[in-house]
């Protein structure tokens, strides 16, 4: 069979679609002031890391907060495979997709897809639909930093997009997501994308009056991050859905957290929080949070 290439959809957009621009911008969101300040290096720290919360903005916006998620995996070890959860927001495809085989295509090289976990995911609410996968920059934005940050070791992925959000389906996703990596060898870290609240006038959900539109965020992304921080899937969904807070990945997150309680997680740890004011000051923004839960 030939292998499956699934080529880049947003390079040249969200990130550098050439490779030596793109390793160096990846450079620079490690080094920037709001990132970790040092470059990714695989040491094995103490921490086992089984999840990861990511933002997927335009690395120039939230790369720097995506590094601090991306240093902590490499001081801790790294991985040999991950699964990424992102949201779907093209529309495209199943409420629950996974894509079983071939690689995903970035400027620094092929990643290939775990075919032997993939094939274990796909079951009850997790269908197999490339079309879910073929325009969606969720789960392919975080692939560059993977790359980035592996230096030589080899590694391989899982991606699953998740147009249904809600607790019940979330659950069944997490539990899935466990019961397939209990059985594997390999080291497997988890890792959930999402931006956080997208505030002000282009997104409909304004601040009120006299309050900043990045504060606004804060504010919301807070109550958001606290139900993360206490490693409660039912009450981020809840909270996310009762306050109006504009997250796009919820549901994904949710998911993580479920499969990383299972496999044992007891801790989750803020890393950064950031919003895209911080960079391009405006009428509105977008907020970004890296998490790490172990």
């Amino acid at each position: 069979m030939l292998n499956k290439l699934r080529k880049p959809s947003v390079a040249g957009q969200f990130y550098d679609a050439g490779e030596e621009n793109l390793k160096k911008s990846i450079e620079e969101c490690f080094l920037d002031e709001r990132g970790p300040q040092s470059l990714p290096k695989i040491n094995q720290g103490t921490k086992k890391i089984k999840g990861l919360v990511v933002p997927h903005a335009g690395y120039i916006y939230s790369g720097a907060i995506a590094a601090h998620s991306y240093s902590l995996l490499s001081n801790n070890g790294f991985a040999d495979t991950f699964i990424i959860l992102g949201p779907n927001h093209t529309g495209i495809g199943s409420g629950v997709s996974v894509m079983t085989e071939g690689s995903w295509v970035t400027p620094l090289g092929n990643i290939p897809i775990n075919e032997k976990l993939s094939k274990h995911l796909h079951k009850d609410i997790i269908d197999k639909d490339e079309n879910a996968h073929m325009h969606e920059h969720s789960i392919e934005v975080q692939l560059p930093f993977l790359q980035f940050s592996a230096g030589n070791k080899k590694f391989d992925f899982v991606p699953i997009c998740m147009a249904m959000q809600d607790f019940e389906t979330s659950s069944e996703v997490g539990k899935i997501i466990a019961d397939s990596v209990k059985n594997m060898d390999e080291n497997v870290v988890i890792i959930a994308s999402t931006d956080f609240s997208h505030a002000g006038f282009n997104y409909m959900s304004m601040p009120p009056e006299g309050m900043r539109v990045d504060d606004y965020a804060n504010k919301q992304d807070k109550l958001a991050i606290d139900q993360i921080l206490d490693m409660n899937p039912e009450g981020l969904i809840d909270t996310v859905q009762k306050n109006g807070i504009t997250m796009c990945g919820y549901g994904p997150v949710a998911a993580m957290l479920i499969a990383t309680k299972i496999l044992g997680a007891t801790k989750a740890e803020l890393l950064k929080y950031g919003t895209s004011y911080e960079v391009h000051p405006g009428s509105s923004c977008v907020g970004y949070g890296a998490l790490a839960i172990y």
